[in-house]
């Protein structure tokens, strides 16, 4: 028997996929639980054009991310901080202070998309590239400068 997937199921496939399944294991289980369609020509287009809907607005993602990154990448960002001796930081710059400051510039960036070097909040002064992920496919580099104020 043919069913198409409505779900992942594990040792079986992903969503979407046509799969070959026992007569009793589709008709009893997968079908009513959900999990699955079987595989009738008409549910066969339907999956079809489903899937090419969702391949088009992840590609039109990915593209306005690409834009987006381009913007950023052509941005610097200055953080001033409190300096103690030996020009050491008090505290450190996290993912919130760069947020901030790029929302300053007027662009709006979630904290949690942006990835500091090492994954760790910077405590130095210096000039740093700062990853910022719009999409799974696209990182945008941002240069951010830790001045003294």
């Amino acid at each position: 028997m043919q069913v198409i997937l409505r779900e992942d199921v594990e040792n079986l496939g992903r969503s979407g996929e046509l799969v070959a399944v026992k007569d009793g294991y589709g008709r009893n289980f997968l079908i009513p639980q959900g999990l699955a369609v079987s595989a009738t020509p008409k549910n066969v287009r339907q999956m079809e054009h489903a899937m090419r809907q969702i391949v088009a607005r992840v590609e039109r993602l990915r593209r306005e991310a690409g834009k987006s990154a381009e913007s950023i990448e052509a941005l610097t960002v200055t953080i001033p901080c409190a300096v103690g001796e030996e020009n050491r930081l008090f505290g450190s710059v996290t993912t919130r202070d760069v947020e901030s400051a790029l929302h300053a510039q007027g662009v709006t960036v979630s904290r949690k998309a942006i990835l500091l070097p090492d994954g760790e909040p910077i405590k130095a002064l210096g000039m740093y590239t700062v990853g910022v992920k719009l999409h799974p496919e696209v990182t945008a580099k941002l240069k951010v400068w830790v001045v003294a104020k």
